[in-house]
């Protein structure tokens, strides 16, 4: 960091930076026409120094904010001599535009002041359909990128503030909702001349070179904080596997081996051992791997680390190419976003050993992606949406409802938005009792979320997780109970699995449920205080046999605690777990 460096300066142009970035998130999201946008927020938004290094990001998903640096170096390199002001660039293949699957398109702009490129201006957005095999584009059945819909390497979408109606054209024709698409495509243009506006109000107030100074100032005051927070963990090597539950009725489970080494001030996240890429539409770029290890480790520094490219310089990623971690061309990734929650899951995982007080027991393992289409009034509708979520208990809480997985900080879409554009009706909405893992904190209870179809001949497919392994515990907490999907038609139940391949159509009547997994406990379930199981039984969250089977706490019939009876069976409980553990 420069020796005459204002630290207080420093602050206040870093919150300026994050103010910029997080106006371009909230600018993206007013705009945006599609609800996987608009109310799921499932887009990004970032601030970049001209070298293309995040400075700031909006308060948004994290798990594609690592990778913007990639992207950033390939358009840079690609476009090297031919940026001008004015230019907006849109891309968003795995392969020839470091991007993350088809669905997310970057919208990039560059920031000129007189003459002098000083920053860019970058979004990503989750779109509602990029064409494909199915609608919603992401595939679990696919097995190249060819078949996964429209793929884009770098344009320019504007050249110098003109807009290039071809590459409009193109995409509409390529996409099942072309308003929609294009409507978002405006949106993150908005973004980015947001992006624009907000940093030449920053340089003209301190100057180009000061500016610049205190950005270079930025990233190595961030490496500095992340630097002093990997010491803090005690030097090894942690090791941890989890799995997804594999593609279709019998998929060979996907394995993920880590081998955490923290060593001084540096960490090396070694996938080495993972699954061979899949015939399947869940491998992930080597980019959104890193982008997902460093979410995972940025969330375990201190609040004050600024979220640049900096505080990822001590963070090294080892994933061999042909794996799931970093596919190789022609690899299918449409539904990659399930790898990369795992990823993140993972070095908790790894971490829960070292920093027990800073990791949760695992969660439901990410969103859940149910994605319908069909044709209404003459066009074709597509609805996907991200449910969430569910965390596991930590050593100071139990786990909570209702909230997005760490990596993705997305929301449900509200009934009423589904239920006024679409023919579905949510009939059921709400908490699956007797879902999370017991323990002295128990995990969040899995969210079940009914889907009524409305009209005949409607496309349905779904990606979920959790359903052959469920969230695990930590200290002696339980497992979460698992995802189940279940369809209902003409009376009659069918559980599906986790990733389905085969298409399925549904008829008016039809009903999906989806039971998101319950989250892990933490400690053991009799050290739990009986008043705190009793207050889940009265909430109508547990019922009393499980408070009985997984806690040990016996109640009256005027719904009490027994303490003798309590105290005895907890006694008689321990006595044979202990006998089955030897």
């Amino acid at each position: 960091m420069m020796a005459n460096c204002d630290l207080a300066l420093l602050e206040i142009i870093k919150n300026g930076f994050e103010a910029v970035a997080d106006e371009m998130a909230i600018i993206l999201m007013r705009t945006a026409h599609s609800p996987i946008v608009r109310d799921a927020m499932d887009f990004s938004t970032a601030l970049c120094d001209p070298q293309g290094q995040n400075i700031a990001q909006g308060l948004t998903t994290p798990m594609h904010l690592g990778s913007f640096f990639d992207a950033m170096q390939n358009l840079i390199t690609q476009y090297e001599g031919d940026i001008r002001d004015g230019d907006v660039f849109i891309g968003n293949d795995p392969y020839i535009a470091s991007g993350q699957h088809l669905p997310d398109i970057y919208v990039i702009k560059p920031i000129f002041h007189s003459g002098v490129l000083c920053g860019w201006a970058a979004t990503i957005a989750h779109h509602v359909d990029v064409g494909g095999l199915v609608p919603g584009s992401n595939s679990l059945s696919s097995t190249s990128i060819h078949q996964e819909g429209l793929r884009l390497p770098f344009l320019k979408l504007l050249r110098e503030g003109v807009v290039d109606t071809a590459i409009q054209a193109i995409i509409a024709a390529n996409v099942r909702t072309p308003e929609l698409v294009l409507g978002d495509i405006a949106a993150q243009c908005a973004a980015v001349q947001a992006g624009d506006r907000g940093l030449h109000d920053m340089l003209r107030r301190y100057g180009v070179e000061n500016l610049a100074s205190y950005t270079t100032a930025l990233h190595d005051y961030a490496e500095k904080l992340s630097r002093t927070a990997i010491v803090n963990i005690a030097d090894g090597i942690y090791v941890f596997e989890d799995h997804i539950d594999g593609l279709g009725d019998a998929g060979e489970p996907v394995l993920f081996r880590l081998r955490l080494e923290v060593k001084g001030d540096e960490v090396t996240a070694d996938w080495t051992g993972t699954s061979a890429q899949v015939a399947g539409g869940i491998n992930a770029p080597l980019s959104f791997c890193k982008s997902n290890v460093y979410a995972a480790l940025r969330s375990v520094m201190g609040t004050d680390v600024p979220n640049c490219h900096g505080y990822t310089r001590p963070i090294h990623v080892v994933a061999p190419e042909g794996t799931v971690l970093n596919c190789t061309y022609p690899a299918a990734c449409g539904g990659r976003g399930i790898t990369g929650y795992r990823i993140v899951d993972c070095v908790f995982g790894a971490l829960a050993s070292c920093l027990p007080d800073k990791v949760a027991a695992d969660g439901a393992g990410g969103s859940t992606l149910p994605s319908f289409s069909g044709r209404q009034q003459g066009k074709t509708f597509v609805f996907s949406e991200c449910v969430m979520g569910v965390w596991g208990a930590t050593s100071a809480h139990d786990g909570q409802e209702g909230v997005p997985h760490m990596a993705s900080n997305q929301a449900n879409v509200p009934i009423e938005v589904i239920e006024a554009d679409y023919p579905l009706r949510i009939e059921q909405y709400g908490i699956a009792p007797d879902t999370a893992g017991a323990g002295r904190n128990r995990g969040g209870f899995g969210i079940v979320r009914d889907y009524r179809i409305l009209q005949d001949d409607v496309y349905f497919g779904v990606r979920s997780d959790k359903v052959r392994f469920p969230p695990h515990g930590l200290a002696g907490g339980r497992e979460g109970a698992p995802t189940s999907n279940i369809l209902v038609t003409a009376g009659q139940e069918r559980t599906l699995p986790a990733m389905p391949l085969e298409p399925i159509m549904l008829n008016t009547g039809d009903i999906y449920r989806h039971v998101m997994a319950g989250g892990g406990g933490y400690g053991s379930p009799y050290e739990r205080e009986p008043s705190r199981v009793l207050e889940d039984v009265l909430d109508g969250t547990i019922t009393v046999a499980h408070a009985l089977e997984e806690y040990g706490v016996v109640l009256t019939k005027g719904m009490e605690v027994d303490g003798p009876a309590t105290h005895a069976m907890r006694r008689t409980l321990r006595e044979k777990t202990d006998a089955d553990c030897q």
